[in-house]
């Protein structure tokens, strides 16, 4: 494995994660928080990009990395058009759809941007590794019951397809040849049905699925579209609504899930019984993905920040096991993901893929 110099970024809408590796071995790893009253000076995502890749330079000089040592740049995938899995080159014309928020907007979007301008500097490369716009899913996947709206595959990725090989590695088994159902719990609830090395469907939190922590997932139609007419909403006041408003959110007042767990564990009624129907929901979800393969699943793999809640995964495990053994992976290890997947292709065990 090459031990040159990665540098990952990840910029989320409050923080911008940034880790220096020596191959996979980590050598610096930070996030760096961003207050209300920073980011509001700043009037739309893109505008961001000058202030964060300052705070970038500054965190490599306090670390004492000089950043002419740098062999390549990983940043994170934002919103950008259908791909299939793999590390991407960076090039302009990916920059241009990003700031151009062709696939929506996101701070993530400012990863490929960001590190693009770094490594232009450095005459090295930038590359993204699986980003969410992940997109395999076979042609039965895509239908949503109206040739009007088809089915876009938005889902956590790169933690999801990081979870599913390093299952394979300890299991010894090989990635292109297992089915995997992984189930990732966060702020959005993405599900994902791997097989043969390609994730052939999946569910995207952002529009469809089990509620989550500020998300609504699936809404009954009809109601939705009275609200929609009743209350005269615009687009993006109904976004907001079902995008940061809706599930544990609108239902108990918080999106802290170690509040929750704690009136949780309490034996609060409201609490118990709006958590049981988040778990009772991503395990229907489960159960439905699985039918796409005849039930024929290796195993089942849960990830995310919600997952470190051991009680919270149970609830799932005790509905879902008789469909697979299920395994639990707790966290969003992102920055290890990316590093992962551009070790892959300067050790040319895969090779980058153009955009």
């Amino acid at each position: 494995m090459s031990q040159e110099l990665i540098l990952a970024i990840n910029p989320g809408n409050t923080s911008t994660k940034v880790a220096v590796y020596k191959g996979l071995t980590p050598l610096f790893v930070e996030s760096i928080k961003h207050t209300d009253e920073e980011l509001s000076r700043f009037p739309d995502i893109n505008a961001q990009k000058d202030f964060r890749e300052n705070l970038i330079r500054e965190f490599l000089q306090k670390k004492g990395v000089d950043p002419a040592e740098l062999r390549v740049v990983a940043a994170r995938g934002g919103l950008l058009k259908p791909l299939a899995s793999g590390t991407y080159v960076v090039n302009q014309e990916m920059v241009d759809d990003l700031v151009e928020a062709r696939q929506g907007s996101h701070a993530s979007n400012l990863a490929a941007q960001i590190g693009y301008s770094l490594a232009a500097k450095l005459g090295i490369t930038c590359y993204i590794v699986d980003p969410v716009s992940v997109d395999e899913a076979e042609p039965l996947a895509r239908y949503s019951g109206h040739p009007l709206f088809h089915r876009v595959m938005l889902t956590h990725a790169l933690n999801m397809k990081a979870v599913a090989k390093r299952f394979c590695r300890e299991k010894g088994l090989t990635y292109q040849q297992v089915t995997l159902l992984v189930i990732h719990l966060g702020t959005g609830n993405s599900l994902s049905l791997h097989k043969n090395g390609r994730m052939i469907d999946a569910v995207n939190p952002s529009e469809e699925g089990a509620f989550s922590a500020d998300r609504s997932g699936s809404l009954p139609i009809l109601q939705v579209a009275r609200h929609i007419c009743d209350q005269n909403l615009k687009y993006k006041e109904f976004e907001k609504m079902v995008f940061g408003s809706s599930g544990l959110f609108a239902y108990l007042g918080s999106k802290d899930f170690l509040k929750i767990k704690d009136k949780y564990l309490e034996g609060d009624e409201r609490t118990v019984e709006v958590v049981q129907a988040m778990a009772y929901q991503v395990a229907k979800e489960t159960g439905a993905l699985a039918t796409v393969v005849d039930g024929r699943i290796d195993a089942i793999l849960i990830t995310g920040g919600i997952a470190f809640n051991e009680f919270f995964s149970e609830l799932i495990r005790k509905r879902v096991q008789f469909i697979a053994p299920v395994h639990v992976y707790a966290g969003e290890d992102e920055m290890q993901a990316l590093a992962e997947g551009v070790a892959r292709v300067l050790s040319g065990e895969e090779p980058a893929q153009n955009y």
